[in-house]
């Protein structure tokens, strides 16, 4: 239960950093109020998850990651370098993070739904906000971005990478 909820509490603080990012790129250029106004719409979304895990691990007397500091520069970063390479990046970026999140608690959920139901249905409430992001990536033109093969190739291992450290460290 530990490595679950530091793991997801880790996702949701990279996350937050992500649209933080992306948002301080879009932010200050004229012309882009519509996709800031989705970043701030999907930011409150993780920012409301992540508030739910930091009362979970204090409830539960559980350890954040150590690596919060990193994962925090590292979202912000890849937030910040999608959007600089235009909204289609941006969107790519939210794609395959989401992808990787969903799959990730899908398997959380299925784990935990004897275990732990009242957990398991809140990750499911969580995995919808997440497929919708998602969703209005696709929507958006995500696969339309410039190189989108191998930029979504490598966030979605970073993610992968991220998950399986976070939840020992």
């Amino acid at each position: 239960m530990a490595e679950i909820l530091r793991v997801d509490h880790a996702g949701e603080l990279g996350a937050v950093s992500i649209y933080r990012g992306q948002r301080a790129v879009f932010g200050e250029t004229a012309g882009n109020a519509r996709i800031a106004g989705q970043l701030a719409e999907m930011e409150a979304h993780e920012a409301e998850h992540l508030a739910r895990f930091d009362r979970l691990l204090t409830e539960r007397r559980v350890r954040p990651t150590a690596l919060a500091p990193v994962w925090r520069l590292a979202g912000f970063a890849l937030g910040a370098g999608t959007a600089l390479l235009g909204d289609k990046a941006a969107h790519a970026c939210t794609e395959a993070v989401e992808n990787v999140i969903e799959e990730h608690y899908a398997g959380q959920i299925a784990e935990l739904s004897a275990q732990d139901p009242e957990l398991a249905a809140e990750l499911e409430r969580f995995r919808q906000d997440e497929l919708a992001h998602r969703d209005l990536a696709v929507d958006e033109g995500a696969r339309e971005a410039p190189g989108y093969g191998i930029l979504s190739a490598v966030i979605r291992t970073g993610c992968r990478a991220a998950i399986k450290i976070s939840e020992k460290i």
